[in-house]
């Protein structure tokens, strides 16, 4: 048996530069500029809208004070300081077919570049006149129309781009401070929040892999789960259990480890010491007395399954049985034998009850047979001398081995009238150092009888519903579904 590798030397843990609280803190800080970002671009639309239906409002008004005067009496100065309010070339009003322009500064004013009806302003186009406004540099002069006072079709102004350029970009400049300042506060508490709520216990789950990563066997490594009901409370009791299953593991691998390196410390000798005894058997059976010669066959064939078993080391430490050899025979010599050799007469305190079927043949292996036998009913005889001193009821402690033929499956069962089994050793009846009832078993009894039923293509379970303990083989003459047969059983 190979020992078994556990964990190498412990690697250094290599704290990321650039961790998980970096990357929320940054990918939270973006998230919320982009929302600042999704904000500001339908804010600086309106902003430009509102800013020249100021500038269109006080153009309606100087209209109204420049249409009712009449024409001439209205002096340059004054012209100018009202276009001057405005921030205007020109404030023109068209009336039907005639359009009339009603005050106009000194200078001629330039080309148009740019014309823009606020009487129908569309979403899309007043975003991207917004942004066409503010980056351009030119220093160019626009045509505003809006609605005109007293029924006329329009009033219109002239005006340079500069002012509205610049009254954006203040507007910006305050939107994007305010901005900083909301998302540096919102970053801050979403960081704050799912740091504790996310991060920290993260760094809890990934600190303790690391550590039970370095002494798996360790128990004091094993996560505790916190009180928490999400899914990071999830992970750390599914941990707390993958951990324990672990560790659990390990320590039955390296029990097997150290069994298997001292079995075979001693092997070498125990065989020797076996062979010596081989010999003092075979000169007892020249011996003429009728008992000797009745028992020493069967101590002779004892020995012989001793040093057979020792040349194996131990029977469930080698990676696999052998394939049985099997042939027709007898079962019910072969349960006398196990009788026998357990050392069960008349006058001990257990009864043995043999209700085997009279001719009834098995294809089985002899002595794999012999050892699935032996094992059960000597697992039986410990679990009955656990118990307290029996009654003064010499039928109470009973091992009973039954058999019988159904069809091609032979069924055999071996119950005994003991305290059966806890709901701990149900649970891993069949797994190696888990199945043992009793203080200082090894469990391996039933281990070695489950594998070598399966070898023969059969079947053991522990048949619920008896007084103690009943555990039944199912054993098929040749490859047959046992899962079927069991379905016919249940439908006769």
């Amino acid at each position: 048996m190979s020992d078994v590798s556990v964990a190498g030397p412990q690697q250094p843990v290599v704290v990321p530069r650039f961790g998980l609280s970096a990357k929320l803190l940054v990918f939270t800080i973006l998230f919320v500029m982009i929302a600042e970002v999704l904000i500001y671009v339908p804010s600086i639309a309106n902003f430009r809208v509102a800013w020249l239906n100021d500038r269109l409002a006080s153009a309606y008004t100087a209209a109204l004070v420049l249409d009712a005067a009449p024409n001439g009496l209205v002096p340059d100065s004054l012209a100018k300081q009202i276009l001057d309010s405005i921030g205007a070339r020109a404030v023109a009003m068209k009336m039907g077919k005639r359009r009339r322009l009603l005050a106009v500064s000194e200078a001629p004013p330039p080309m148009v570049a740019h014309d823009f009806d606020m009487r129908r302003v569309a979403t899309f186009d007043a975003v991207v006149d917004a942004f066409t406004t503010m980056l351009d540099t030119k220093k160019d002069v626009m045509r505003v129309v809006g609605p005109a006072p007293m029924g006329g079709d329009y009033v219109e102004i002239v005006m340079d781009e500069p002012p509205l350029r610049q009254a954006m970009l203040r507007y910006s400049a305050d939107i994007l401070l305010i901005s900083l300042l909301i998302s540096g506060i919102t970053a801050a508490l979403v960081y704050l929040a799912l740091h504790y709520i996310f991060v920290r216990p993260m760094r809890r789950i990934t600190a303790n892999m690391t550590a039970f990563r370095a002494e798996p066997e360790n128990a004091d490594r094993i996560i505790v789960p916190s009180t928490r009901s999400d899914e990071i409370g999830t992970a750390e009791r599914e941990l707390a259990a993958m951990q324990t299953n672990i560790a659990s593991m390990l320590h039955q691998k390296n029990r097997l480890a150290a069994l298997g390196l001292a079995v075979s410390k001693i092997n070498h000798d125990l065989r020797n010491l076996l062979g010596s005894a081989q010999l003092f058997s075979d000169r007892l059976s020249s011996l003429p007395d009728p008992d000797v010669q009745r028992f020493a066959p069967k101590l002779m064939r004892a020995l012989e399954r001793a040093i057979v078993f020792c040349q194996s080391t131990l029977s469930y430490g080698r990676l696999q049985e052998p394939p049985p050899e099997r042939k027709p025979i007898l079962l019910e010599p072969l349960v006398e034998e196990v009788h026998e050799t357990l050392g069960i007469g008349p006058d001990a305190p257990i009864r043995w009850i043999s209700a085997v079927e009279r001719g009834l043949t098995i294809e089985a292996d002899y002595d794999q047979l012999y050892r699935i036998l032996l094992n059960l009913a000597r697992n039986a005889v410990q679990a009955l001398e656990s118990r307290a001193a029996p009654a003064s009821d010499p039928g109470r402690d009973q091992i009973r081995i039954t058999g019988r033929r159904e069809g091609a499956v032979v069924m055999i069962e071996v119950s005994d009238t003991g305290p059966g089994f806890s709901e701990k050793a149900r649970a891993h009846l069949f797994e190696a150092f888990q199945g043992s009832t009793r203080t200082g078993g090894t469990g391996l009894g039933l281990a070695i009888a489950a594998e070598l039923v399966r070898l023969h293509g059969g079947d053991i379970r522990l048949v619920e519903g008896t007084i103690g303990a009943t555990l039944r083989l199912t054993i098929p003459d040749r490859a047959v579904d046992l899962s079927a047969h069991r379905g016919t059983r249940a439908r006769g």
